[in-house]
Order: structure tokens, then C-alpha cells, then sequence
């Protein structure tokens, strides 16, 4: 089974992609914070990540940055979620290493094609 942690300050978001998430077969971890989200990932990489661009603690991008030098960190595909729709932020996103970007709010066709487009479908 593969495995997402979905790293999101806000816990309803959470809640609501571990649903969604669980509902296409992924086996769900949640992390309130980057901080939290680099313990986990330390701890065990997952298969993928959904991560929130806005965070206290730590940005998105940072996490992002953080994990790819973390050993194993390259393997896990990013999916950046976020409501900024701003393209300079979606493109600082992809070239940091994110898969694909989902703009909330979203639902759970949103989260198939994404995952469709980054290969963990």
C-alpha cells in the first residue's frame, strides 16, 4: 500500500485529504507542521506528500527544500497545495521540486487528476 503524509496546519484540510486520499488507497499520516512533517519523514518516507504552501514554522517550500536532503528524500513525489493561485508561486513550487500543485479548495476529482499528472495515481 502506499503511503501520504499530508503536512497542513489546518485540521479540517487534513481530515479532508486523508479521506480522500485513503478513499484512492493510500495508507494516510498527517503532520500539523514542517517540523513535524521532517520527524515523520525522517522516521519513515512516505510515497507521497500533500503539503501546504502556508504554514507556521516552516514554509512549504522550505519543507520541500529540507526533505530533498534528507536521505531517501528525492523518492517521495510533492504535491503542493495552497490558495495563492499566483503563477510565480506555483512555478517556485514546481522548479523547488513539486510534482504538481492543487489551488483550494479542491475535491476529490482535483486530487485524481494531480495525482494522475505526478505518477501516484
Amino acid at each position: 500500500m502506499k503511503t501520504c503524509l499530508v503536512v497542513d496546519d489546518s485540521r479540517v484540510v487534513r481530515k479532508v485529504a486523508r479521506r480522500l486520499l485513503e478513499d484512492r488507497g493510500f495508507a494516510v499520516a498527517e503532520a500539523g507542521d514542517g517540523m513535524e512533517g521532517l520527524a515523520w519523514c525522517r522516521a519513515m518516507m512516505p510515497d507521497l506528500v500533500l503539503l501546504e504552501a502556508n504554514m507556521p514554522l516552516m514554509s512549504g517550500l522550505e519543507f520541500l527544500r529540507r526533505l530533498r536532503l534528507e536521505p531517501g528524500g528525492r523518492g517521495p513525489k510533492v504535491v503542493f497545495c495552497s490558495a495563492e493561485a499566483n503563477l510565480d508561486r506555483i512555478r517556485e513550487a514546481l522548479d523547488a521540486g513539486a510534482a504538481e500543485y492543487i489551488i483550494k479548495p479542491f475535491d476529490g476529482d482535483i486530487v485524481a487528476d494531480k495525482l494522475a499528472l505526478a505518477g501516484v495515481a
